[in-house]
């Protein structure tokens, strides 16, 4: 018997947050923040956090739990969200996955597996020392060499998962995009329904800066110089998070405030087209236009209850 889950992203500042407390309270289900930067304390303003009132009294895990300076990635994800998802079984509640990083959604719905082998730290050290001594390309290109499809698809910069995927192919001779390839093939162990919200990018785009103008109003500006001021910088992977990095430019001076704005606004309209690629890219996805349901919230609502009664997630 395969045990229940739904999913409900879509790209940033689409409404993903009032949509799923409308679902959690129809269907009596637990949220699991799929959200990269929502897990921070002291991050609310820049992350988009849901506030208590707004949570209307359903359950939210991975929200706020893990300090600015704890690294957050899609393994440390799974085995979180494996955990809430036992803790909402046992509650004998569905557990709804909210959140727009499509990565963690896939590898906690097709079970990715992410174990690694006996870390080499001797190899991964050197592969660090040339990182340093020649810089990010001259590791990418290495990784070309091996693992062509993984370069294209791992930018230079991310000098970690080049890292990784150098890594991996020294610990077993195999590609990790033939393994990544691999494991998204595998079926879902859930009967779930995978639902993102959609809307048209004119619209999508005049709510991203209306969002960005409203950060900034409730004092986004405060709440980076907070965080600076507690240690943290910009080599920490929470402080790479959009609206953190342009704000902190704007704090040492290197832009003005407009310019760190029409930054966020910019890179923040590029992320959602980012994230809509991937969710097309993906299997089993269930589109909900909003413009096509004429921004009506219950007949958004009664389409997913709708497809959760007919797979069953749902009883009649």
């Amino acid at each position: 018997m395969q045990k229940p889950l739904v999913i409900l992203t879509g790209p940033t500042a689409v409404g993903k947050t009032k949509a799923s407390i409308s679902l959690a309270k129809a269907i009596g289900g637990e949220i699991i923040s799929a959200d990269s930067m929502q897990v921070y304390h002291d991050m609310n303003i820049g992350s988009a956090k849901i506030r208590p009132d707004e949570m209307k009294g359903v359950p939210h895990y991975l929200v706020d739990v893990l300090d600015p300076d704890e690294e957050f990635h899609v393994v440390r994800f799974q085995q979180m969200a494996k955990k809430a998802m036992q803790q909402i079984y046992e509650n004998g509640h569905i557990p709804i996955v909210v959140g727009g990083t499509g990565f963690y959604i896939q590898a906690l719905l097709y079970d990715i597996d992410f174990t690694q082998n006996d870390e080499d730290t001797d190899y991964r050290n050197k592969l660090e020392a040339l990182a340093a001594a020649k810089g990010n390309a001259f590791l990418h290109q290495m990784l070309s060499e091996v693992d062509a499809k993984a370069a294209e698809e791992i930018h230079e910069n991310n000098r970690k998962r080049v890292i990784r995927a150098l890594e991996f192919y020294h610990q077993t001779g195999k590609k990790i995009s033939e393994h990544n390839k691999e494991e998204r093939q595998k079926q879902s162990p859930y009967n779930f329904a995978y639902f993102v919200l959609t809307d048209e990018r004119e619209n999508l785009y005049r709510r991203i800066d209306l969002r960005v103008d409203q950060m900034i109003s409730e004092g986004l500006v405060d709440e980076v110089k907070a965080l600076k001021a507690k240690g943290y910088t910009k080599d920490m992977v929470s402080m790479q998070g959009l609206g953190y990095k342009e704000m902190l430019d704007y704090l040492d001076g290197s832009c003005t405030l407009d310019e760190a704005v029409y930054k966020i606004k910019r890179d923040t309209r590029h992320f959602a087209k980012r994230q809509l690629t991937w969710f097309r890219r993906e299997r089993d996805v269930l589109w909900i236009d909003k413009k096509e349901m004429q921004y009506d919230e219950s007949a958004i609502l009664d389409s997913m209850l709708f497809e959760l009664k007919k797979r069953h997630i749902l009883s009649e």
